[in-house]
């Protein structure tokens, strides 16, 4: 492999001292390997050109191939040792911003505290680039969720919506139920305890990402109007701010109000109406260590008093 490697070097500079430089070696050493290479070829794969080499027709042909299997080799040994990495303590995390904004610093926190070590990595993405992360091995873990009008449908009902298809080796584990709430402005007053929304048939409404605002138009759809709405963000920041300006009113699961409430805000849970969190892995299992140390720092993050604040 060293002398198909020292032929690809003199393919891609030109010049066996190009060569040498760019592999660190000496230029003797360089020349000694072509040689043997051609030996055990039988043929001859470079040939003198003024001052430098230049390589024949059997030896550019070499060169190439050997540059695809140095480069598979190289992407094989890449990822061995990003995997032997992870059994060592480095996680990749993926999780949408309300998660991260409370489940998720939490949970780091238990896990530095049982492992010191560990490296773990974070980035924001919606369930369904989540989920094309972690089949694509970018992360180890993803956090996603999806709506449920029924307690009971949060086993599966719904997996449409988040994408997630067990048969194709994905595994979840549920870490949090959570209300979802109407959130109105604090100039309105309170709204009514269970809100109705049909009452807000006739307000502007603040849209969040897609799949909420999917559920948004389903929930005022059972309640027997479309609803107008005027703006659409995913910041539940933004949204927040949005309601208490009386630009509209929306609807913001639980955690979305704990990562950053406004003091402008009213919010009343919506009867009948649950998201639900998962923690998802790919693959068969068992985990490596430092993942179901994850795993278990994500649900302990996720129990009350995250469930129980109102």
């Amino acid at each position: 492999m060293t002398r198909l490697r020292v032929l690809v070097a003199v393919a891609r500079y030109g010049s066996v001292t190009g060569a040498a430089r760019a592999l660190n070696y000496a230029q003797p050493s360089v020349s000694h390997h072509l040689a043997r290479l051609e030996s055990e070829t039988g043929t001859k794969l470079i040939q003198r050109a003024g001052r430098g080499v230049r390589l024949t027709d059997a030896g550019r042909l070499l060169a190439e191939r050997a540059a695809e299997v140095i480069g598979r080799l190289d992407a094989a040994e890449n990822e061995l040792a990003a995997y032997t990495g992870l059994r060592a303590g480095r996680l990749r995390l993926a999780a949408f911003p309300s998660a991260l904004g409370t489940i998720v610093p939490a949970a780091v926190a238990y896990l530095r505290g049982a492992n010191p070590g560990v490296d773990l990595r974070l980035t924001e993405a919606e369930p369904p680039e989540a989920l094309r992360m972690l089949r694509a091995g970018y992360v180890d873990v993803a956090l996603t969720f999806r709506h449920s009008t029924d307690a009971a449908d949060a086993a599966g009902a719904d997996d449409e919506e988040a994408g997630v298809d067990p048969a194709e080796g994905v595994r979840e584990r549920l870490l949090l139920d959570e209300p979802v709430h109407l959130v109105t402005s604090a100039r309105e007053g309170a709204a009514p305890d269970p809100p109705d929304l049909a009452q807000y048939a006739k307000h502007r409404w603040i849209a969040g990402c897609d799949r909420c605002r999917a559920h948004l138009l389903a929930q005022c759809g059972l309640a027997g109007f479309t609803p107008k709405i005027a703006f659409t963000t995913d910041d539940y920041v933004a949204v927040q701010a949005l309601v208490a300006a009386d630009l509209g009113v929306s609807t913001l699961p639980m955690l979305a109000l704990r990562a950053a409430r406004h003091p402008g805000v009213r919010s009343t849970p919506l009867p009948g109406t649950r998201r639900h969190v998962y923690a998802v892995r790919y693959g068969d299992p068992p985990d490596p260590p430092t993942v179901t140390e994850l795993m278990d720092a994500l649900q302990t993050a996720a129990e009350p008093p995250l469930q129980s604040a109102g």
